[in-house]
């Protein structure tokens, strides 16, 4: 059975993260998701408070990044990121692993500091997403990862920020799905910019997606499936 626009489109983020963005941009993009009724705005922090207003009374959650996009921060400042974010109304926050850290097999520093991230998120109500930035990874990194972010508790594993050398692939999908409990959901983010593509990471495992070209990918699935 197909999908319906609305399933699709409460699997979809909605990213506002680039770089050179501007306010109205990012305004444009708080009303394309208020307008298909997605799971959240992932927007820059700055603009956060600018998201919680606008999304006010809506399903669409107002997320944000910490550690973005490389994950280098000390663990005390993406603490103190978190703490403001949730101050500001995040209720969603997508944070990155320290990839360095990963890369040098320093897992108990990894262990505890994710451990305190998603801590810190649960105890203000929010979702802690946990970014690997697979494309710098092999998959026994990958795996512990899984493990490692499963154990401490955190809500979602994440294929990757999107500023990466490369987005999420549908063989990591399934690693990520296979190597974690169905307590903990998979987040593809990187590269997703077609309605089969989006379909194909739901297939793999995958219950949100990172994306910037939501009207595209949800006005083919009108034309395809209807309302």
């Amino acid at each position: 059975m197909n999908p319906t626009v609305a399933e699709l489109a409460k699997m979809i983020d909605h990213s506002l993260l680039h770089p050179t963005m501007t306010t109205q941009v990012l305004d444009e993009g708080l009303a394309v998701a208020l307008e298909w009724d997605v799971a959240s705005v992932c927007i820059k922090p700055y603009a956060l408070p600018r998201a919680v207003a606008a999304l006010a009374g809506s399903s669409v959650a107002p997320s944000t990044v910490i550690g973005f996009p490389h994950g280098g921060e000390t663990t005390a400042d993406k603490l103190a990121q978190i703490r403001e974010a949730l101050a500001s109304g995040a209720t969603e926050l997508d944070g990155v692993v320290n990839i360095g850290q990963v890369l040098s097999g320093e897992w108990g520093y990894v262990r505890d500091e994710v451990g305190q991230l998603a801590a810190a998120c649960h105890e203000g109500g929010a979702l802690f997403k946990l970014i690997f930035e697979n494309c710098y990874l092999d998959d026994a990194q990958k795996t512990a990862l899984c493990e490692l972010a499963s154990a401490v508790g955190v809500d979602f594993v994440k294929t990757s920020t999107g500023y990466g050398t490369g987005g999420a692939t549908l063989d990591d999908l399934r690693l990520m799905r296979a190597h974690t409990p169905p307590s903990v959901r998979v987040k593809a983010a990187g590269g997703v910019r077609t309605l089969d593509a989006l379909l194909d990471v739901r297939a793999a495992g995958a219950s949100r997606c990172g994306a910037t070209r939501t009207v595209e990918m949800l006005s083919e699935a009108v034309e395809r499936f209807g309302r």
